[in-house]
């Protein structure tokens, strides 16, 4: 049962990114998101990154009160949250950003169309009009560009 609530959490959370990256990050919050479209930072630290603090604290609280009541459903659920939170850094951070030059050259479908998605969510460098708020689930219009590159 343990591991249902973690991958029922990780899945779950696809869908709260997206509302949370519409309505916050490119509503109210827009202020710390905006160096992310415009690049308008200075170094390496974006104010885009605070959101990993806002997001890590209600996990923590959530591992700290699951593990001081005998690993209850809390804790389960921030690890579907932790997991979840560490593969939006890899595939976000790492592979789509290129904070660390891997994964460049790849020819997965599934990863060329994650970063085409984002590419076309980047293109709008304001907070309105934007499209592909999603991280790991894409429209399937950006799978078929690659699968019709593969079939050639």
């Amino acid at each position: 049962m343990n591991f249902l609530i973690v991958i029922i959490t990780f899945f779950t959370m696809e869908g709260i990114t997206w509302c949370i990256h519409k309505y916050v990050m490119h509503g109210f919050m827009w202020f710390l998101h905006r160096d992310h479209h415009d690049h308008s930072n200075e170094g390496h630290i974006e104010c885009n990154d605070y959101f990993f603090l806002i997001f890590a604290i209600p996990t923590i609280i959530l591992m700290y009160f699951g593990t001081i009541n005998g690993f209850n459903e809390y804790f389960y659920i921030a690890l579907g949250i932790t997991l979840y939170g560490m593969s939006y850094f890899f595939v976000h951070d790492i592979f789509i950003h290129q904070r660390f030059k891997i994964l460049r050259n790849t020819q997965n479908p599934y990863l060329l169309a994650i970063r085409r998605a984002h590419k076309q969510h980047h293109k709008h460098t304001g907070k309105e009009h934007g499209e592909c708020y999603g991280f790991l689930w894409v429209p399937v219009k950006y799978f078929k560009m690659f699968l019709k590159k593969d079939k050639k």
